[in-house]
């Protein structure tokens, strides 16, 4: 995954600040910021489509059988081409593989805490993770964070860059809206390696865990909240830009929480199992408290001011 984009971040309509210091600021060239970027190929995002098609059907496809794949189809390409695509999207196949995603160099790597963990709790694990979403002439990408144990989406962002305030957005809003997990599991991308990501899960108290190397399955559950939304959602409406597709996508996370029956829920829908889950585990810390209370009769008429 590529490193945030600070380029974003420049007002050229400033008055305070020229767009020479902005950039000293925020330690980008000012050639970058001038030069235009070249808009996409035609035939670039006709491919990269087929890509999201091929990927989202078939999420262990490497880009050697992806290319032979699309070539079957008629249409000539080689590899790089589609290695550098598939970079630029920024999925990559589910399976055991060696480095799966690189942090920015000098951001610190958290180990994997999910190895053998047995995952009962509400809000033992939240994981999130990236994807990428076809629009009229391009891509957005979407990060969303869910409950390991209910596949429970707690909050969503998407962005056109795929730069880490996104990402950063949607935690601080399931953390504001849902308390806390235990653990938060990631994928070793600089998105979530980032001080400022890293930071906001410290100050939390909540533990960090990444995925492992070769531990395609510590992601396996968010990827198939991807394939879900893209074969019931995005590739049947095919968002012509960025409004439509914020609407069609908080309309489908809504019937996915509230109203899609999963199999290994026991046909219950995934905000269900994470009410039930919630109102039990507050139900044994009121027993637990009551239980202390209890056991400490004497210390508690002794706090009463009235009885001195």
């Amino acid at each position: 995954m590529r490193a945030p984009d600070r380029r974003g971040l420049l007002d050229r309509d400033a008055r305070s600040l020229s767009v020479r210091r902005q950039c000293a600021l925020l330690g980008v060239t000012r050639s970058g910021v001038y030069r235009q970027r070249k808009p996409a190929k035609d035939d670039d995002l006709d491919l990269m489509r087929r890509i999201d098609e091929l990927f989202t059907a078939w999420p262990f496809l490497g880009s050697r059988r992806m290319t032979q794949m699309v070539r079957a189809e008629g249409k000539a390409v080689n590899r790089k081409r589609v290695q550098r695509l598939i970079r630029k999207m920024g999925i990559a196949a589910l399976g055991p593989k060696p480095n799966t995603s690189k942090p920015a160099s000098g951001q610190k790597i958290f180990p994997d805490l999910l190895r053998d963990l047995k995952i009962e709790r509400p809000n033992h694990v939240w994981a999130c993770d990236i994807t990428s979403l076809p629009i009229g002439r391009g891509f957005l990408y979407l990060a969303a964070i869910i409950v390991w144990a209910s596949r429970t989406v707690l909050a969503w962002r998407i962005s056109n860059p795929m730069e880490g305030s996104f990402c950063l957005a949607a935690l601080e809003d399931a953390l504001a809206r849902h308390g806390k997990p235990e653990i938060f599991n990631t994928d070793q991308g600089s998105q979530f390696t980032s001080p400022v990501f890293t930071s906001a899960l410290a100050e939390a108290g909540v533990k960090r865990s990444m995925d492992g190397r070769g531990r395609w399955m510590d992601n396996v559950f968010i990827e198939r909240v991807w394939r879900s939304l893209k074969h019931e959602e995005v590739n049947l409406k095919g968002y012509a830009d960025g409004c439509g597709a914020e609407a069609g996508i908080a309309e489908w996370m809504e019937f996915y929480n509230e109203s899609r029956l999963h199999e290994a829920l026991g046909y219950r829908t995934p905000l269900a199992v994470w009410r039930e889950g919630m109102a039990a585990a507050t139900a044994r810390n009121r027993m637990d408290n009551a239980d202390a209370l209890a056991a400490c009769p004497q210390q508690k008429q002794m706090a009463k001011p009235w009885a001195a």
